[in-house]
């Protein structure tokens, strides 16, 4: 069992910006890859980005080059830095992280309980 810790989410102006961080805890697992999960109301959840371990990145085409996610693999923190938001951006966050049980390699998929952001215009 990993426990997730979002924070940051809230609300911003439209050109503005705004900072998520996330933080797993928990024992005998390994992360491979942490990430962001969005989902609007009436829509369906969607990636955002994530990073795995060895720090490759990916975004989904409607935030690339205006999102950023990194990670500190000491901490299990992962962070969004989201600049120029715009309205389509308004939705709840949330954190998920993937790995595996460091006695059995069993998957890991844990998910946090949501940051909403909201862009106003």
């Amino acid at each position: 069992q990993v426990q997730l810790v979002e924070s940051g989410g809230g609300l911003v102006q439209a050109g503005g910006s705004l900072s998520l961080s996330c933080t797993a805890s928990g024992s005998a697992f390994s992360i491979v890859a942490m990430g962001w999960y969005r989902q609007a109301p009436g829509k369906q959840r969607e990636l955002v980005a994530f990073v795995s371990s060895g720090g490759s990145t990916n975004y989904a085409d409607s935030v690339r080059g205006r999102f950023t996610i990194s990670r500190d693999n000491a901490l299990n923190t992962v962070y969004l830095q989201m600049n120029s938001l715009k309205t389509e951006d308004t939705a709840v966050y949330f954190c998920n992280v993937r790995g595996y049980s460091d006695y059995q390699g069993d998957a890991l998929d844990a998910w946090g309980q949501g940051t909403l952001v909201t862009v106003s215009s």
